[in-house]
This record gives structure tokens, sequence and C-alpha cells, in this order.
């Protein structure tokens, strides 16, 4: 299975399969002690800020340059002339930052040629590793942002700004508080990291196989079981997954197969996995870095966050969930062979100790605990549960393991924290977050549902190519303030979790849908089709955004209000998915299909008056079909 999963991650990067020799031992020495650091941080005290942000660049960069290709006909077990120059320039210059960071701190604003140097090499090597990592969406948005701040007195009228030199670029990029060690970066490695390497250990200690087991002995028997299996498999690992993509491949390795065994068409089966890997980063306690970043942006507790969030995302996958049903009824496929399927009783009393990484981490952080000290403390469970039975203990061999797969895993978005970091850095610069609202009120007005559209469409095009955590930074950046003025009065949370939903879209959207073609890689199916199947699935994604401008789903208003905004949105999730799917007790006919698509506006309205319509709508399209079922 491991094989199978470098294989598919290689298909999808630069990365090489696999290093030999010194180079070999030179990265996982590294990744081990890069891992080793942060999870000692964690639980015995951050360093100071210049090693607890300077490290991680310097580490994350400098392990990508050994294990991501410069070019794909690179040498693929060992380094080249090229990766190691980018290693060099990586140590030199955020090593520079790191040694002389008191100086640097001391003459801000008064920046010396040196300093220049080294940011200028910094800014380089950020677009490099983020080439390599994500592709080259994120550091064109990033140089078109630079050739922006450098022009914006030749700008049209409405985005022209007074332009700024070079050096003044780099001195906000490299050394400004909203750059390259920025938000993004002050995040990862205080939150984010240590959730990736979580799952490592979590997957080492075979504490993974039963979270597969488990939706298995719980939903296998029933219809579409093994696509049931991926939903409830993905959402366990995806609430503790930093990486929509990261999911799709470590799951989908076994539910894939599983689904097509079981019937399910190869584009289907990859897309199920991948809609459903993309809901585990809206699934508390992590939802990818979501609520940490927006927790870190808004100064809301992370547990309000976390809590606010369960609703919307068990609405998510109780619609792929109920999507699936309905395709496999549609194509009259049977549930998974029971001789395949665990016992649930054997299987709770064989391993129930296998939830306790995941009840540590929940209790640690209801009980106040940080999330990065709730980490440690389900690192340390997982170690410990993992000595309950000889054949998943985690030796030292095996932790040595964990840990550089760890290393490998937070890399992907660790190579886009140094262009994120320019392009929000830009961003301030140059005032685009205060011109862009402008713009979009113009089209929009006070139109709640036409300012969501715009920036659903603004952050797909954002969105593609690079990571969706990059995405809501950049999309929040300009975008909250549109949400949340005077004339749309959208409260700050239901803005920013606006932004995060919208966010996503990249991954389930063609053209650009990279967790859908990581799903489509493992099914070996056809990845334009697989994109357009997950884009049904997941559909969702693009309802709940305007269920947080219009309803009280995030629980802001009266106990009755609540309440009514959970039922309506269930009733409505319910139909909305029976009407994508064009399927209920029979093939769905196109005046049902418009009844159905009334119902589920009237559900969704959130009102009573227009509730009670809609149950008998849909109640009406039920009967007939079941008359009319042959």
């Amino acid at each position: 299975m491991e094989q199978t999963e470098a294989k598919d991650v290689a298909e999808f990067t630069k990365q090489r399969p696999e290093l030999k020799g010194i180079s070999k031992w030179i990265f996982e020495i590294s990744a081990v002690f890069f891992v080793g650091f942060y999870i000692y941080s964690a639980g015995f005290g951050t360093a100071a800020e210049q090693y607890h942000l300077g490290l991680y660049l310097l580490l994350t960069f400098a392990l990508i340059g050994i294990l991501y290709k410069f070019y794909q006909s690179s040498p693929i077990s060992r380094p080249s002339i090229f990766d190691m120059l980018l290693v060099c320039l990586s140590v030199c210059a955020i090593g520079y930052w790191i040694i002389d960071y008191p100086n640097i701190v001391n003459r801000a604003g008064a920046y010396t040629s040196l300093d220049i140097v080294m940011g200028a090499i910094g800014l380089i090597v950020s677009f490099e590793v983020s080439r390599r990592t994500v592709g080259w969406g994120l550091p064109i948005i990033a140089a078109v942002g630079i050739l922006y701040a450098l022009f914006g007195r030749v700008m049209p009228e409405t985005i022209a700004h007074q332009g700024f030199s070079f050096r003044r670029i780099i001195e906000h990029c490299f050394f400004g508080q909203d750059g390259i060690f920025g938000i993004m970066a002050n995040v990862m490695a205080t939150y984010v990291i240590l959730f990736i390497f979580f799952g490592a250990f979590l997957e080492k200690s075979g504490v993974g196989q039963f979270f597969i087991n488990l939706p298995m002995s719980l939903t296998g028997k029933s219809i579409g079981g093994a696509a049931k299996v991926s939903v409830v498999t993905s959402g366990f690992f995806g609430s503790v997954a930093g990486s929509a993509i990261a999911n799709t491949v470590t799951t989908g390795a076994f539910t894939i197969p599983l689904m097509k065994r079981t019937g399910f068409r190869p584009h289907i089966a990859g897309a199920v996995e991948a809609s459903a890997s993309v809901g585990g980063q809206f699934l508390p306690p992590v939802m990818g870095a979501g609520a940490f970043l927006i927790a870190e942006r808004t100064g809301v507790s992370y547990s309000k966050i976390a809590l606010i969030s369960i609703v919307p995302a068990a609405l998510y996958f109780l619609s792929v969930w109920v999507m699936v049903h309905f395709e496999a009824k549609k194509e009259g496929l049977e549930p998974i062979p029971e001789a395949e399927i665990p016992k649930l009783r054997t299987l709770l009393k064989t391993g129930w100790y296998y939830l306790l990484p995941l009840i540590t981490l929940i209790l640690s952080l209801m009980r106040g605990y940080s999330a990065y000290k709730s980490a440690f403390f389900s690192i340390l469970v997982t170690i410990i549960v993992s000595y309950f039975r000889q054949e998943t203990r985690l030796t030292p061999k095996r932790i040595w393991e964990a840990m550089v797969t760890g290393a490998k895993n937070s890399l992907a978005i660790g190579g886009a924290v140094g262009t994120i970091g320019i392009i929000v850095a830009v961003i301030d610069l140059t005032g685009l977050g205060r011109i862009f609202p402008d713009l979009v009120l113009l089209v929009a007005g006070n139109n709640r549902a036409i300012a969501v559209l715009l920036l659903a469409a603004a952050s797909l095009v954002l969105g593609m190519g690079i990571p969706v955590t990059a995405a809501y930074l950049i999309t929040s950046a300009l975008a909250v303030p549109i949400l949340t003025n005077d004339e749309m009065g959208i409260p700050i949370i239901a803005a920013h979790l606006i932004i995060f939903w919208l966010s996503q879209d990249s991954n389930i959207t063609p053209p650009v849908a990279l967790g859908a073609y990581a799903g489509a890689a493992i099914a070996r199916a056809d990845p334009w089709k697989t994109g357009w199947a997950c884009f049904k699935f997941a559909k969702l994604l693009y309802i709940m955004p305007l269920l947080f401008a219009y309803t009280h789903i995030l629980f802001s208003g009266t106990l009755l209000q609540n309440i009514m905004a959970v039922v309506t949105a269930l009733v409505g999730t319910v139909i909305f998915s029976i009407l994508t799917m064009g399927y209920f007790m029979r093939k769905t006919r196109w005046y049902e299909s418009i009844l159905l698509a009334f119902a589920a506006f009237l559900a969704y309205t959130n009102n009573i008056w227009t509730f009670i319509p809609a149950i008998v709508l849909f109640a009406s399209v039920f009967i007939v079909q079941k008359r009319t079922a042959s």
C-alpha cells in the first residue's frame, strides 16, 4: 500500500519516488530532526521566533530541494546540481534571517545592502520551491503581484497606486510581518505540521486500518456499502489530516479498489473518494488548517469555530452519502460481500483502544489545551496504543519511518508558504485589499447571493494549481471586508467560513481538480470524467456558503432559530442530493426534477411557511414515484 501511495503521489508531483545512498540518509536525518524538533516544541515549549519560524522554512525548503526534482527528467534517486544549489541558497537566505534576526529587527526600515541581497535570494527560493511542489499557478500569481506593486502608476485608474521600488517590495515581502515569515508560516509551524505528523503516526501504528474496518462493519451491508465506507473513512482521516489530496491517496488506496470490486465505475469510485476527502477539511477537530487559520485571523476562539463547524460538515457528508446511495440504487449495485465485512462487536472488543488517540485529541481541545499541545498528547497516546498488539508496535525503526513520512507529507503545502506570504504582503503593500471590495460591491450591490457567487468564481480561479489553504488566505484577505461591511452585514466568522468552504472548490472542480485527479490515478480512470463526477458529488460545497450568509446554520440566532436552521438545512440537503442524482424510487422525470428543485429551494429559505410546502412537494414526488416504480 505504501508503494502504491508513493507512486500515486509522484504521479502528481515532481517528487522522487525513492532516494538512495547518501542522499537518502541526509534527507531522513534532516526529516527526523525536523519532526522531532517541532514535536518536542509542542510538548515542552516553543522556541524563540527566529528558530520556530526560521527552522521550519529552512528545513522545509532544503528537504524540498532534495526530494523534489528541478525538472521531470532529473535523476530519480539523488539530487542534481540544481537541487543542491536550491538547498544551499535556502540555507544561505533563511539561515541569515535566523542568525541576524535581532539586528534585523533593530534596523527595521533601514536595511543594509546585504539584507536586500539575502531577501532577494529568499524570494527566488520561495518561487522555486513553490513551483516544484504545487506547480506554476502560485508562482505566476505571486509574480503578477510583484509586477503590480512595481508598476502601480500605469495601471487602470480603478486599481492604480503609487508604485514601489523593487527594494521596498523585498523589504515588505521578506522582512515584513505579512511576508514569507508571516501568518501562513506561523500557522504551519505552530499547528498544521503537527497534525500532519499525527496522521503519519496513525498510519504507521495500525490505527489507520481500524478506521477503515470500523466504517466497513457499520455500512458495508447497506446499498452502495463500499462507497459509504469511503465516505465515513475519509471523514475519520480527513478530520485530522492536513490535505484533501493526502486523504484521497491514503484512504483511496483501499476504498477505491473496494468500490470498483463491488461494481462502481472507475471514475465514480475515484470521484466519491475525492469528494469525501474534501469533506474531511470541513470536519473538526482539525479542518485541514482552517480552524486555526480562522481563529488566527478573527481572534475568535478555536473551540467556538470547531463547534459551529460540526453541523455544516455533517450536512456535507450526508449529501455525499445520499448521492452514493442513489447512485448504487440506479446502477443496481450489491453491498460488500459479507465475508469481507468485519464483525462490529469483535472489532470493538479487540480494537476499541484504537479510538484513544482521536478521543485524546478531542478531549484535550475541549479542556482548553492549545492545538499543538493536544497534537503532542495524541501522538504520545498513538505510540502507547500501538504497543497493545505486537504487529502494530511503533518500534524505533517504525517511529523513524513515521517521522520521515510525516516530514514528506508536510512538504507539499510547506512549499507554498513563501509565495503565499509574498502575495499577502503585496496585497497589503499596494492597498489591493481595499480596492477589490469596491469592485465587487460595484457589481453585486447589496446582494449577498451575487457577492458569494462572484467570490466562488474568484476562489476557483485563484485556487487553480495552488493549495486550498493558499486560496483561502489570499481570497479572505480580499473578500472578508466585502462580506462584513455595513451593506452586507455578514458576521466575521460566517464570512471566513464562506471563503474557506469556497476555497476547497479547486480540489473538485475541473479544469484543475487535483483531489479528483489523485482519485482518478488510483482508480485508473479518465481524470476529466472523474473531475466532473466529483463536482457532482461535492455540490453542497456551493450551497453551504449561501446558508452561512442567509441562515442561522452557524448558531447565530435564538434557540428556536438555530433549530429551525438545522432542520430546514437537513431536509433541503436530502432533497438537493436526490435532485442532483436524478434518481429516487426510479429515474426522475424532468417535471419531477423541477418540483424537487423548487422543494429544495423552499426548504433552504429557512422559513416555516416555505418549509411546509417543501415537504408537501417532496412527499408528492415520493408518492408518484413509489406508485410508478417498476
